[in-house]
Order: C-alpha cells, then sequence, then structure tokens
C-alpha cells in the first residue's frame, strides 16, 4: 500500500491530479493501470479560510492559481480577467513566492478595474497550523509583502460585505439574494461592498 499524503485535498492543487495524468500519459506499467485508488476528501484551504472568516463562498466562486509554474501566465492572466468580469468571489493559490512577486499585484490592479475598492479581502496564512492568522483588508490595501505561500487569498465578489458580531469580530460574507425573498427579514439590497475603513 502506498499512501499520497498532502495538506488540504488532494484533488485540488495537489498530488490526486498527478496520480491520474500519470495513469493517463505517463510510462507506467499495465500492472500499474490495474492498482486500486482510493481517494479521500480533505478540508481545502479555501473551505478552512472561508469558514475562519464567515462566509465569503456564499454564492459563486472560483480558485485560481498565481504559480505559472505549470501554467503560462498568459493563461493565467485570461483567467482573472474573466473572474474579474464575472464579479466571481476568487481564491488565490500559490499567490506569491520568493522570486514571484508581481502576480497578486497584477491580480490586485486587474480586480480594482471590476469593484470597489473598499471590496473584502481574506488573507489566511498558516491554517491548521501554529501562527494562524485570518485578516479582511480592503482590495485597495492588498499588499504583496504581507502574503507568502502559505496564505490563501480570497477576493471578495462587488457584493461581499463585512458584518461585526457583538463580541467585535468582523466577519466576511457573500449574501445569495435572500433579501429579495418575502418573510427573511432581511432588509434592503446589497448595492456593492461593506466599507472596511
Amino acid at each position: 500500500m502506498v499512501a499520497l499524503v498532502c495538506s488540504g485535498d488532494a484533488g485540488i492543487y495537489a498530488m490526486a491530479t498527478l496520480v491520474f495524468e500519470l495513469l493517463d500519459k505517463g510510462d507506467v506499467s499495465d500492472a500499474a493501470k490495474r492498482i486500486a485508488i482510493v481517494n479521500s476528501p480533505g478540508i481545502s484551504a479555501l473551505q478552512g479560510a472561508a469558514a475562519r472568516a464567515g462566509a465569503p463562498l456564499g454564492h459563486d466562486f472560483c480558485t485560481i492559481s498565481l504559480s505559472d509554474l505549470l501554467t503560462s501566465w498568459e493563461d493565467i492572466q485570461r483567467r482573472v480577467k474573466a473572474a474579474a468580469e464575472g464579479d466571481f468571489v476568487i481564491a488565490f493559490y500559490n499567490p506569491v513566492s520568493k522570486k514571484r512577486r508581481t502576480q497578486l499585484a497584477y491580480a490586485r490592479d486587474v480586480l480594482l478595474e471590476h469593484r470597489p475598492a473598499d471590496t473584502p479581502v481574506i488573507l489566511a496564512t498558516n491554517l491548521g497550523r501554529d501562527g494562524e492568522t485570518v485578516r479582511i483588508v480592503p482590495l485597495e490595501n492588498l499588499d504583496v509583502d504581507e502574503v507568502d505561500m502559505l496564505t490563501v487569498v480570497i477576493v471578495g465578489s462587488s457584493n461581499t460585505r463585512v458584518v461585526a458580531t457583538g463580541d467585535g469580530k468582523r466577519w466576511a460574507y457573500t449574501p445569495r439574494g435572500y433579501a429579495r425573498k418575502d418573510g427573511t427579514g432581511i432588509v434592503g439590497g446589497y448595492p456593492g461592498a461593506a466599507s472596511l475603513k
């Protein structure tokens, strides 16, 4: 028996994909292709970050890896622009590295063309590890130097808001549209993101 252990979910930017790619296109024996595979689901970094910060994935969202090691920078740029234009909540994986410092700044600048400057951004670092931190900052204040490879960056849509509970804790959430339903007791619409200033 062989086990590949990944942090998060093995099927999201992790080793399960490599196993299936090797079976599909790798130089492996017929015997290797007959192995039994069990792919166990895990908690992805975007799920962990969202749960710690509230409910930012309450409506349509996507994930984009900003690493250009396995994906061309041109493809990444196209995806960032499409997600920005589609007003998706976006979870960015692999946002920066020691050598790669410009991709997250590019994404921030593209997003600022399509959503308010005070759109909530969740910075979740070291999730489930010592030194875990989760912060909510406005999009215009997203600083590349405050992000590393152990940070998941979730950028809200134009409707993502911040609410504070009685204990003073701030939470980010993206409304599903319940305000449009009679009898919910929810008053008013969501013209854009709540101010974080």
